[in-house]
């Protein structure tokens, strides 16, 4: 599955989803692009699921009609991450385009 990671994805997350191909905003050289810009480049590049830590992505963007997932985390902190990885990876290997599913990492 190939996987995006917005800004504030923690990057050491990659090395818990080996199975997949990860790629981040920056490494695309896509780190300046806005919400709407990000997304479409996304889509066109074929991106499977969108991993991203902005809450209010929701709310700004119509995201049901999107041929990809997101897949929202609740906080940018690896070592909280760390610990979730496992929810994380299910929560990824499950997304559905269209749908926007969120982990809650307390």
């Amino acid at each position: 599955m190939r996987i995006l990671f917005d800004q504030g994805t923690p990057v050491p997350l990659r090395s818990r989803l080996r199975s997949h191909a990860v790629v981040t905003t920056y490494e695309k050289g896509w780190a300046t692009l806005r919400n709407g810009e990000l997304l479409d480049a996304a889509e066109v590049e074929g991106f499977e699921v969108f991993v991203t830590t902005d809450q209010n992505l929701r709310y700004q963007q119509n995201l049901s009609t999107r041929k990809f997932a997101v897949v929202v985390l609740s906080t940018t902190s690896w070592p909280r991450i760390k610990q979730k990885a496992a929810l994380i990876e299910s929560t990824i290997n499950n997304a559905i385009a269209g749908q926007v599913s969120f982990v809650q990492v307390p």
